[in-house]
């Protein structure tokens, strides 16, 4: 498709809209107006209220919508982004009128987070006023913008009880036994052949440099978190070095502290008690599927037996919090799939359950190969999501945090449900951008979250391994520069 635009700064933005209705779209920015189909132009005028006019030509039919957006007045930051609204939502509602029949519950949002957009229209605009723009002028479905509001509501009271000094600690180990036909993470296998020690010892180092940074600026850890990859990849002992490594360098007595145990095939018990042993509160075990044949299908080297085996080992650990995954859609799935899951799942009765929708993203090899896998139906994934939310309530659950990514089937989203002892503030802290998190391990991203303004500052550190160890030293100036700003 041919986009024409006079803001061709929006033009990433524009292409989100797009491909709500067009998922792998491909979209060029054109110089000129022309009469070829598959064109979209979008014009923004300023006069007083700013005017976008958005014209389709598809399949030799023309579709047309203008959108107004009442001037605000205000910094040029808030006038880019009134004016940048009001284009999307003028190239929404035109690709609606051409594609009338799609399903597009979060309507013209493309932003990964909109509890967060909901609480900041609540904050500046008033209850009443942010639900009718969610409704009215982002066109999401009246499903949608309850759950975000009854996520907003569990979420605001923990993202109130934090203090300017806190901050969130996320480890990464970015290593997998195997790699899912879904992924896109920028994780290595560990082999034979690895060399896991070179990476932990920098990984240590890197807790060393980084603890020693927070302490000195007074900052006070709110939150432990390792994910991966798989951090249940390394042995045992490689476990018990890291864990002793971390609460040597940061006080975690206390502290909400989580472990993405995730794949059963590399979870022992010998690893359950190291993590018991240095105070894990909350271990996570992923299944995303009880189907064995999907199992095989996606790269897991594990069934659905050894899911349950893991499971009983945590709990018989004396693990009290714990976390299971789904996916919604994956290939070869259907409704009845997804619900003998639930059901296995139920019968575990975790503490917290996420509900995945699968994202078809573009570093992956299901996306390498879409030709040889069968994908469930965007109505038949919807369901599925309503199931997971229906299993939730049945095991006394809420929703506490839920995000969206790109490629997603159904421009659905992922949930995060729990009992109410068991919400993990961590996600919360990370999801909503409500907290700076200082990031061990390659490819983790630091963050700064400046409490005015909603100011946020990022340093990602490298994500190829060598180069992570090479630059070490190079990442904690950043780092420093990042939490020495004003």
């Amino acid at each position: 498709m041919k986009l024409i635009t006079n803001k061709p700064e929006m033009f990433n933005d524009l292409c989100d809209e797009i491909r709500l209705f067009l998922p792998r779209e491909e979209i060029i920015l054109a110089e000129n107006e022309c009469a070829d189909t598959d064109t979209l132009s979008v014009y923004l005028t300023a006069d007083g209220d700013f005017r976008a006019d958005a014209v389709l030509l598809k399949d030799s039919e023309r579709f047309a919508y203008s959108h107004i957006t009442p001037y605000r007045g205000g910094s040029e930051l808030i006038e880019k982004r009134y004016g940048k609204r009001c284009m999307k939502t003028a190239v929404f509602r035109v690709m609606r009128r051409a594609f009338p029949d799609m399903l597009i519950p979060w309507g013209s949002l493309t932003g990964i987070r909109p509890t967060r957009l909901l609480r900041e229209l609540i904050l500046t605009e008033g209850y009443d006023e942010a639900i009718r723009q969610m409704r009215e002028e982002f066109d999401v479905s009246e499903s949608k913008i309850m759950l975000a509001d009854e996520i907003n509501k569990i979420q605001l009271p923990i993202i109130n009880s934090s203090a300017s000094n806190m901050f969130g600690v996320y480890v990464g180990i970015p290593f997998c036994r195997t790699r899912c036909l879904y992924c896109s993470f920028a994780s290595q296998l560990r082999t034979k052949k690895t060399d896991m020690a070179a990476y932990l010892a920098a990984l240590h180092k890197d807790i060393e440099m980084g603890s020693s940074m927070m302490k000195a600026k007074g900052y006070e850890p709110r939150s432990f978190y390792i994910g991966g990859g798989t951090p249940t990849i390394l042995t045992a002992d490689e476990l018990d070095e890291l864990l002793d490594k971390l609460c040597e360098c940061y006080d975690t007595n206390g502290r909400e502290f989580t472990v993405e145990a995730g794949r059963p095939d590399t979870i022992t018990v010998e690893k359950l008690k190291v993590m018991k042993r240095h105070g894990v509160t909350r271990v996570s075990v992923n299944p995303q599927t009880m189907c064995d044949n999907t199992l095989r299908l996606v790269g897991r080297d594990h069934n659905s037996a050894d899911i349950i085996r893991t499971y009983e080992d945590v709990r018989s650990i004396g693990f009290d919090s714990v976390n299971m995954d789904l996916i919604a859609g994956l290939p070869n799935e259907n409704e009845s799939d997804f619900y003998k899951s639930l059901c296995e799942v139920e019968k575990l009765s975790p503490d917290c359950l996420t509900v995945h929708t699968l994202a078809v993203k573009r570093a992956s090899r299901l996306h390498e190969h879409m030709d040889k896998y069968e994908l469930p139906s965007v109505a038949t994934v919807e369901k599925m999501v309503k199931m997971g939310f229906e299993a939730s309530r049945r095991m006394g659950m809420k929703p506490y945090y839920m995000y969206r990514q790109k490629y997603m089937t159904g421009n659905l989203e992922n949930v995060g449900y729990s009992n109410d002892d068991a919400i993990c503030i961590y996600n919360i802290d990370m999801m909503e951008d409500s907290m700076s998190i200082i990031a061990h391990g390659a490819g983790a991203m630091n963050k700064r979250v400046f409490r005015e303004g909603g100011r946020i500052e990022r340093i990602p550190n490298p994500k190829d391994i060598d180069t992570y160890i090479e630059k070490l030293s190079y990442t904690q100036r950043e780092r420093e520069a990042l939490f020495s700003l004003e």
